[in-house]
């Protein structure tokens, strides 16, 4: 029986968790560095927006396909060699597309084709990922594990572009220097790099021992199975809840993200310097909150948490809305990132805690059904943006996020009381 491992790191102490660590650690750097060194090459090769949209649909668009088929999977079979051969096939098609690069072979609908490839890579192996960490960690490591978990992502975000945007200049300056073989191979050097990471993430997810025994036993089809997952969350009012906390408040919170390039040039008329500021604000506010949260650990009252955390995240946004300086907007960012992190990381984490651990695969799936359709929400508050006004529509958004969490809190009562996992589920 694991212990509780005390500390901001604690759960860094259980072996298998740190290889799983390290694994997320390398894939959420290359995932970030791919899309700047990605998305800059889309725009040099086309010169239009609506091409990076697409592509980014082409990645996202298989989350809210093929989910469901990637939780029946999780709880059907063993997760670590599922996560294995996943990371494997990214790492080969992350390889092909290098070469195409590299030899200056590569075209638009390259893009979308491994886009669609990682995506669907992604929803299929993600739920195992998920459902493996309670079954390493155990429950009373859980926050913490996750919270670690999140900071990774976070570290990334704020380090990840800057190393890709680095290595292009870099690779750029060469290119000038050299007679290199075409224009974009040094564009293609760093997708080695980023397939190279995507490597080391297969080497350290291999050297995990426990292999995830599937939790389902159950002899009847994939798609009772799905049923199953779906009667469950409906019959299950405080999963029904967190699941739409999940989403919704999400939605209007993460406007600010959207909008951030909209809102920098117009309201504060700051130029990309500025933009990167702001971006990377965000992001250490984010990780601030992922390391505070691995610091408090398996905190009680979980549920208040979440809602004080949501208010103060709304409270950040229109903060942010109303901002007229780049240095108040960079204060008011820094809090969208830390609270919004909180609550991310503590919804995911009480919803890991409260599942039955036979279904969780399908309910993680679920989730992230929900985070494909997330760009989907954003567009009437971008409408909003065109027409009114990008502060009056993050005012709105901010809004929405505090009113939204007034309604789940009305309608589902219990999730404001939640203190504990399943089998131990106490409503204080």
């Amino acid at each position: 029986m694991l212990k509780f491992q005390p500390g901001m790191f604690g759960s860094l102490a259980i072996k298998d968790f740190r290889f799983l660590w390290l694994s997320n650690l390398c894939t959420s750097f290359a995932m970030q560095m791919q899309m700047v060194a990605r998305g800059w090459l889309i725009y040099d090769m086309t010169n239009s927006p609506m091409a990076l949209t697409w592509v980014m649909l082409s990645f996202m668009l298989p989350s809210f396909l093929f989910s469901l088929i990637g939780g029946v999977i999780a709880d059907r079979m063993q997760k670590k060699p599922i996560i294995v051969l996943a990371q494997l096939l990214n790492a080969i098609a992350t390889v092909l597309l290098a070469y195409l690069i590299y030899t200056g072979n590569a075209l638009f609908w390259h893009f979308i084709f491994f886009g669609l490839i990682n995506g669907t890579i992604l929803a299929l192996s993600m739920p195992a990922r998920s459902a493996l960490i309670p079954e390493v960690v155990g429950e009373d490591n859980l926050v913490n594990a996750m919270a670690l978990q999140n900071a990774t992502f976070n570290l990334s975000r704020v380090l990840g572009p800057a190393i890709a945007g680095g290595l292009i200049a870099l690779m750029a300056s060469k290119e000038l220097a050299a007679n290199a073989p075409t224009e974009t191979s040094g564009v293609g050097l760093v997708f080695f790099m980023i397939a190279g990471l995507y490597l080391a993430a297969v080497i350290s997810t291999s050297m995990v021992q426990n292999t995830g025994s599937p939790k389902n036993e159950s002899k009847s089809s994939p798609l009772d199975d799905v049923k199953e997952g779906f009667n469950y969350m409906w019959q299950d009012k405080v999963i029904l809840g967190l699941l739409i906390m999940g989403f919704v408040p999400f939605t209007f919170g993460f406007a600010t993200s959207f909008l951030l390039p909209a809102f920098n040039q117009d309201i504060i008329h700051g130029g990309p310097d500025d933009l990167g500021l702001l971006m990377t604000c965000m992001g250490a506010g984010a990780f601030t909150g992922s390391m505070l949260l691995a610091r408090l650990g398996d905190i009680k009252r979980k549920g208040k948490v979440m809602f004080y955390s949501a208010y103060l995240w709304a409270i950040s946004v229109a903060a942010f809305a109303l901002s007229d300086t780049l240095l108040l907007a960079m204060i008011a960012g820094a809090g969208t990132g830390l609270f919004g992190s909180i609550f991310g990381g503590l919804n995911m984490s009480v919803i890991q805690l409260v599942v039955r651990p036979d279904i969780r695969g399908r309910i993680m799936s679920i989730l992230m059904m929900s985070f494909g359709l997330m760009p989907l929400g954003v567009i009437p508050v971008s409408a909003m943006a065109e027409f009114i006004g990008i502060d009056m529509a993050l005012l709105f958004s901010a809004g929405m996020l505090a009113l939204s969490m007034l309604i789940l809190g009305i309608l589902f009562p219990d999730l404001r009381r939640i203190d504990r996992g399943h089998g131990e589920r106490i409503l204080v």
